[in-house]
């Protein structure tokens, strides 16, 4: 074809005069969508069904057992929370158990990156620090962290890290949970049959099980990916489909888990790859990320980001990529359909996550840099197989910072000297920043792909709402230039203006990959106890969104935000608004249990306008008074 200029929407017309199916065509074969799930008025959890409550009131009103409508969407939301929860701490489990065989010399692969991290989260578990090599204080906080997903009796070490507002809730409501595991398996057990029926009781537990993921799960795979990988730190680096090399080896890296991704990295700049590659015809070799792992090997090593979810079989389509290699969560078993297109080859890599029509290299910590070698070693070998008839990648690149952290975004907004986070806080109190929001998830093709989360961020932006960002929605942001310090001025309202160009950083703050929610835990933590804008999470003025979100990961995210005292606002309604009665609790009656609540709005504009409300009522509440500046918009309303 002629070489005009690609741009991923052009690879979507490809594809489809290709007729090459991807998710979007899927999508819509799957329209009408099931009326019942959407509800969340069917249930499927015992032989008595499947049953189904009639919405309009002229059918079954129970199910053959004599579940209602409230109990049957409680049942089916925890039953997501806890897969999601199930999910994001399982990766947790991978790291730390790295961690210990590193420190056992068992996987000589890796090293202790961030000594520092490591004696501060070990100091935390009351392991001994003085006089005592890394690989044996490894050892113990390893074993520690593992201990934490099998504990019966007492919650998991980093739950002393929230503030004691919400410890003190949490204990009331009898919601702390005992371990990482138990919980997961408690919800799966009392929502079988005959089990527990009272849906507010449900959402106790589903809090419980989604704490236990955020607080304890998630955040020791942030931790501990930050000291096996390396503390990230302020990075520039390239993000869309144009980071692809026509001349190199291109091999995506796709997944969540860095355990692997890092090593590839590694082994990509070998000397002996680098010669391999060479000898095939190669100038070299390009490495890029996909959804979350793209995240991870961003953040501490610059690798550049190839896409989000959506834009996973769009990548292949380029006609570039001799490797996919994948590990587990958000991998589309469709990647083989537009595979079989190219000469992509795809490779899995975990033992839990295998795909009809992908070669199998099983990951094993203990031999890591000769598997990475292996798999490196099949991409180069593909290369001359590469068609330069069916190549085309889009010219489309944007620049990005990414590495912002808990820790390090005070000495960004203080200085080397001044590690604090007052200035943001006086910041929020002097009315620069109206105050934060998390904007987090998925890209889904429901919702606008990609477009809900810039939309939303711009629009708070511009009222000075300082944003936040994990996961694939930071990647669509930095698609559209958010993530440079110069977005300030052209997108920003002027007191984040201000701020932004004073210390500068980018009015949107890429904070990691979706484990690394637990960041925005421990900076609302930090912003607590640095005083003056409330004692609780529940009282800052801030504010969580998913506005494209789609895993059941974001269920379980979302969940532990509202259980913390958050406002979480999704896109489209997770499916309960089958029962007024559970639509009632989890966006008005949870808020007097926790302080947090659920809101949804499809419209990214309205989305941003119900945390900018949310958020000058929290002002309102801590006698803040107005933003320093205010847009015609804001006036306007």
């Amino acid at each position: 074809m002629a070489k005009e200029k690609i741009s991923a929407e052009k690879l979507h017309e490809i594809c489809y005069s290709c007729g090459i199916e991807t998710i979007w065509q899927r999508y819509d074969a799957q329209d009408p969508h099931c009326g019942f799930g959407t509800l969340g008025l069917c249930c499927k959890n015992c032989n008595l069904g499947p049953c189904r409550i009639d919405p309009f009131g002229e059918g079954p009103q129970v199910g053959t057992c004599g579940a209602n409508a409230d109990t049957i969407s409680a049942r089916n939301l925890a039953r997501h929370a806890a897969a999601g929860s199930a999910c994001h701490s399982d990766h947790g489990r991978e790291i730390a158990r790295t961690l210990l065989l590193f420190g056992q010399g068992k996987a000589p692969s890796y090293a202790i990156k961030s000594e520092e991290k490591l004696k501060k989260v070990a100091g935390e578990y009351g392991i001994k620090i003085e006089g005592r090599k890394n690989e044996e204080i490894a050892v113990d906080l390893g074993n520690a962290m593992l201990a934490d997903f099998g504990k019966q009796n007492e919650a998991p070490v980093f739950f002393k890290r929230a503030p004691k507002k919400q410890q003190k809730i949490w204990k009331n409501l009898k919601i702390v949970p005992q371990g990482i595991d138990r919980p997961i398996v408690e919800m799966m057990s009392r929502t079988n049959i005959g089990v527990d029926a009272d849906y507010k009781n449900i959402m106790l537990g589903t809090m419980k099980t989604s704490l236990a993921d955020g607080w304890a799960g998630s955040m020791i795979a942030t931790e501990a990916s930050d000291i096996l990988f390396g503390a990230p730190q302020a990075i520039r680096s390239q993000v869309n489909l144009g980071v692809l090399k026509d001349d190199e080896v291109n091999i995506i890296i796709h997944g969540h888990v860095p355990l692997l991704s890092d090593v590839i990295v590694t082994a990509t700049r070998d000397e002996e790859m680098l010669k391999l590659a060479k000898s095939k015809g190669a100038k070299g070799i390009t490495i890029a990320g996909i959804c979350c792992t793209a995240n991870e090997i961003l953040m501490r090593r610059g690798v550049p980001v190839a896409g989000s979810f959506l834009q996973q079989e769009l990548a292949i389509a380029t006609g570039a990529v001799e490797a996919m290699v994948v590990d587990l969560q958000c991998i589309l078993p469709g990647l083989t359909t537009v595979a079989s297109y190219f000469h992509t080859k795809l490779i899995s890599t975990h033992p839990k996550a295998k795909f009809p029509g992908m070669e199998h290299i099983e990951f094993e910590e203990e031999k890591a840099l000769e598997v990475a070698k292996e798999i490196v070693t099949k991409a180069i070998e593909n290369y001359p197989k590469r068609d330069k008839k069916k190549v085309n990648i889009p010219k489309e690149k944007m620049e990005l910072i990414a590495g912002f952290t808990a820790e390090n975004i005070f000495y960004y907004l203080g200085g080397k000297y001044r590690g604090t986070y007052r200035p943001l806080n006086d910041a929020i109190i002097s009315g620069r920043i109206r105050g934060v929001a998390g904007v987090v998830g998925c890209d889904n093709p429901k919702i606008q792909s990609s477009k809900a989360h810039m939309q939303m961020v711009k629009e708070l932006i511009k009222h000075d709402v300082l944003v936040v960002q994990t996961g694939c929605s930071a990647l669509a942001c930095a698609r559209e230039g958010l993530l440079v310090p110069e977005a300030a001025g052209k997108f920003a309202g002027k007191g984040i203006q201000e701020v932004c160009e004073a210390v500068g950083i980018p009015p949107v703050l890429h904070l990691g990959s979706c484990v690394d929610n637990s960041r925005i835990l421990i900076a609302c933590t930090n912003m607590v106890k640095e005083g003056g804008i409330g004692e609780g999470i529940d009282e800052l003025p801030v504010a969580g969104a998913a506005p494209e979100w789609m895993s059941e990961k974001a269920i379980a995210i979302g969940w532990y935000f509202v259980a913390s005292g958050a406002l979480v606002v999704f896109g489209n309604e997770f499916p309960v608004s089958g029962s007024k009665n559970m639509m009632k609790y989890v966006t008005e009656d949870v808020e007097k249990v926790t302080g947090g609540k659920w809101a949804f709005e499809k419209d990214p504009i309205k989305g941003a306008h119900i945390i900018i409300k949310h958020i000058d009522k929290k002002r309102k509440a801590l006698k803040l008074g107005d933003v320093m500046y205010k847009s015609e918009t804001t006036k306007a309303k």
